[in-house]
């Protein structure tokens, strides 16, 4: 059972009004409170475990970092909802790692080489309910959209030099 600042919180996330603010002020504010304690804390992560994604950009070819709340799995990989706060469009982070898999995250201060995955058919529905058990507020998210949010699977590589 989630304690009631978890509850609030996750109410307060599910509406519209947040879906318009939340994609400017989070991201802004992790990227700034990362920096200022080296790597090892997202204030976002205090609700919701989260990373730093660094990607090549799909069009850019640029890396591109991004904050994003993720869902460890027990086997040292994560999960990513490519919800983008119930908006309309995937985040564009998702098209990158649709381009350009390999990437790297910065978690709990660890910079760690990554292989994305889409998840799709069962794997993905399995996931899926994995991550509304985890936190319930991206059905509501789901039900705003036509799209289908993306689910991505982050796996553990060995470095090397090509990735962001």
């Amino acid at each position: 059972m989630a304690q009631p600042g978890v509850r609030l919180v996750q109410k307060v996330s599910a509406t519209r009004t947040f879906a318009k603010f939340a994609p400017f002020v989070i991201p802004a504010v992790d990227r700034v409170v990362h920096r200022l304690t080296r790597g090892k804390v997202l204030l976002s992560a205090q609700m919701l475990p989260g990373v730093i994604l660094t990607a090549t950009g799909a069009r850019s070819g640029q890396p591109r970092s991004t904050p994003l709340a993720c869902m460890p799995r027990d086997d040292g990989t994560w999960l990513l909802v490519g919800s983008n706060f119930g908006r309309p469009g995937h985040p564009a982070w998702t098209a990158n790692l649709l381009a350009h898999p390999d990437a790297r995250v910065s978690w709990k201060g660890q910079d760690i080489a990554v292989r994305a995955r889409l998840l799709d058919g069962a794997e993905r529905a399995a996931a899926w309910a994995a991550v509304l058990e985890f936190w319930p507020p991206y059905a509501k998210y789901q039900e705003r959209v036509e799209r289908e949010i993306r689910l991505f699977r982050l796996e553990r590589r060995l470095p090397d030099r090509t990735a962001p």
